[in-house]
């Protein structure tokens, strides 16, 4: 592969992963919102409180769903480069069930939980890109 064109599928990777680590660090930030309002939600917040909790893991949900086709983008865009270490991203479904109904210590608990692993889930996706992304620099 010419050099010139190795360099262009190095810079597609670089838009592809930092386009991924826009959405990963947004849904960085709605997942610690939704856990903070999730923590006064364990302390008797009430439906207001369970509202914008809520509110909050559905953003941060549609932003999962754009940061993993954001990261399919950035896979298919890796495998044109040489010498990058396999790259995989697994990012986690949120609790599902309407804690407006089941609003109780166990349902919250429950919920928060959900939100805690998926903030994990979602940093060790942000740590994962970055390195990916200072090896390509690198190049």
């Amino acid at each position: 592969m010419a050099e010139m064109d190795y360099r262009r599928e190095i810079n597609e990777a670089l838009l592809a992963g930092r386009e991924a680590l826009r959405y990963l660090n947004e849904a960085a930030d709605c997942l610690n919102s939704a856990g903070n309002w999730g923590i006064v939600d364990l302390l008797g917040g009430g439906l207001l409180t369970t509202f914008i909790k809520r509110s909050k893991m559905k953003d941060a949900d549609t932003l999962v769903q754009q940061a993993r086709s954001a990261l399919k983008r950035f896979q298919k865009e890796l495998m044109d480069v040489e010498n990058i270490p396999e790259f995989r991203i697994e990012t986690g479904d949120f609790l599902t069930f309407a804690d407006y109904f089941f609003d109780g210590i166990v349902a919250d608990w429950l919920v928060q939980s959900k939100i805690n692993d998926s903030r994990r889930q979602v940093e060790n996706a942000i740590i994962k890109v970055n390195y990916i992304m200072e090896q390509l620099e690198k190049m």
